[in-house]
This record gives structure tokens, sequence and C-alpha cells, in this order.
């Protein structure tokens, strides 16, 4: 059996309200364990708009982009460091890109829709749609 596929866990942190950031990447990390490898940006205990780790912040969430093989994106509302996770892993990297958004298609920014492979409603679909594309 080949390597476990990584998948990255991008969305809204800044600003988000408490533990919404986390939630639903504790659902995703749960629904996903079982078949890939989870980066969860959330597991390092950073703190937003402090000088001194704005840097490594965008770094090592980078740095997890290159690592993984698929972006997980909540695409729930306008996230400047999100757009920029899934500019960098589509237009640069060639990496597949699976969002989803509680809005319809037609709601969706164009570059949202230029760089996510697949918008699905829902993060239960997003993981299944990689668990049945993406699973070993």
């Amino acid at each position: 059996m080949s390597e476990r596929k990584t998948v990255y866990l991008s969305g809204p942190i800044m600003d988000e309200h408490e533990g919404a950031a986390r939630e639903w990447r504790n659902v995703a990390a749960r629904l996903l364990a079982r078949h890939f490898l989870v980066l969860d940006p959330m597991r390092r205990n950073f703190k937003d708009r402090e000088v001194d780790s704005a840097n490594e912040i965008v770094e090592f969430d980078l740095q997890d982009v290159r690592d993984c093989d698929i972006v997980l994106v909540n695409y729930s509302k306008p996230s400047i460091g999100t757009s920029m996770e899934v500019f960098y892993a589509a237009h640069d990297l060639g990496r597949f890109v699976v969002s989803f958004a509680p809005f319809t298609f037609k709601d969706c920014s164009p570059w949202m829709v230029r760089f996510s492979t697949k918008i699905l409603p829902s993060l239960e679909a997003a993981c299944q749609y990689l668990i049945t594309h993406f699973a070993q």
C-alpha cells in the first residue's frame, strides 16, 4: 500500500470568533484521519498581529502548503491569508484545491472559482470527495 496523501486545512483564522477556526478543523481531522495525514495550522501557538511572529506564521503556513498534496479550504468568508494560500497552492505548486462554501457557485469570487479545483457545499461533502478520489 502506498503512502497516505497529506491534506492541509486552509481557512480563516485571524478575526474569527472564539473557537470557529479550530472547530471545523477538528471535524475535518476526524473525518480524514483514517485516510490522510492532516496538516492543521492551528497546531502552532502563534498570536496574530504580533510583529515578531507575523513572518513565522506566514512561512510556516507556506511550508505546510508546500508539504501537502491537497488543500482543503473553508471558504465560508473572505480571508486574505486563505486566498494567498489557495493561489500559491494552485498557481505556483499545481496542488489540487478542494473548497467548501455555504453559498451558491454564483456568489463565489471568480478568483476562488478559478483556483479551486472543486467547490462543494459543505465540509462533509468536501471530505467525502477527498476520501472517494484520493484515499489509498
